[in-house]
């Protein structure tokens, strides 16, 4: 069997979790996935199943994606999202929908973004997040990114919510937190959902409960 398609991922299981369970259905030790999906967010995964299709992964990391990003304002996060111990913060004056057009402009095109340090970016071979749970200070260096296109879709302090079209090694996470520290108000990300990988759309994924029906067609 070689294949690649799209997975819808629930919140909840990991992309890893997906792979295993794609395994025990085939029997197939060839297989993979491009591009993490953290257990909090939902959507596309692109998996690929057979030595030639998971040859493809490569190439579908760097295709451009499109995210749906709920932002909870008024608060920030260790981890940047829901996950982390979150920190309140005193707002003197709550953004209108103008500043938040404003600031939301100002992160489309080519821009240096920080990972989080919650990440599983290796620093001399070994992944951020675990240096920092064993209590070691992590500073990642900014890194060059592309964001496409930022649309302002809800807003109603202190729940944002915007769609936004990236190229690879976007962390929406970051993306989230930085937004908040330009509105001065700081933020996380609540919620998240990849709509788009390439040409693999939400509407053509197969969902968990269809898995076996599909890789047994």
């Amino acid at each position: 069997m070689d294949e690649l398609f799209a997975v819808y991922k629930p919140k909840g299981p990991t992309s890893h979790d997906i792979i295993m369970r794609i395994r025990r259905i085939t029997g197939e030790r060839h297989v993979g996935h491009a591009g993490t999906l953290d257990p909090l967010a939902s959507g596309v995964l692109v998996v690929g199943v057979g030595r030639a299709a998971t040859r493809k992964l490569t190439s579908e990391i760097r295709k451009d994606k499109t995210y749906i990003a709920d932002i909870y304002l008024g608060a920030s996060s260790a981890t940047d999202d829901a996950e982390g111990e979150r920190t309140t913060h005193a707002v003197a004056h709550i953004p209108t929908d103008e500043t938040i057009l404003v600031v939301l402009q100002k992160f489309v095109g080519r821009i240096l973004q920080r990972p989080p340090v919650y990440s599983a970016l290796k620093i001399s071979g070994k992944p951020a997040y675990k240096r920092v749970r064993e209590g070691e200070r992590v500073e990642l260096a900014p890194r060059e990114v592309e964001i496409h296109a930022i649309k302002l879709l809800a807003y109603d302090w202190p729940h944002l919510k915007i769609q936004v079209d990236t190229g690879s090694g976007v962390y929406i996470r970051a993306l989230a937190r930085d937004i908040g520290e330009a509105l001065g108000t700081g933020a996380y990300l609540a919620d998240l959902e990849r709509t788009r990988v390439g040409e693999f759309g939400v509407e053509g994924a197969v969902r968990l409960a269809d898995l076996v029906k599909h890789l047994k067609m």
